[in-house]
């Protein structure tokens, strides 16, 4: 299970109005266990991407990246774990603004 342990966040501007809604970015460092397939001794974090259009609200998408490297890792979270990143993105995206 992943652990949330900092985050910024930064509302996505859409200059030609393509999207709908608004988008913030958030960059959430994570730690996960050494047994976790995705643990590594530099670290990682999730790049993700929450949408918020009127009442509807949904993380768009998410990657992973090992921190000192910058290297996009392809995994995906589980289940489990992309709730988790959802309900802290529902939580905290308000502070971009």
């Amino acid at each position: 299970m992943l652990t949330i342990t900092g985050f910024s966040v930064e509302f996505v501007k859409d200059p030609f109005g393509i999207l709908k809604g608004k988008r913030y970015e958030f960059l959430l460092d994570i730690d996960v266990p050494e047994e976790d397939e995705l643990y590594t001794e530099n670290g990682l974090y999730v790049r993700a991407i929450y949408s918020v259009e009127d009442e509807k609200q949904a993380l768009v998408k998410h990657e992973i990246f090992e921190k000192s490297t910058e290297l996009l890792l392809d995994f995906e979270l589980e289940d489990d774990e992309a709730a988790i990143v959802e309900s802290f993105c529902k939580e905290h995206y308000m502070e971009a603004e």
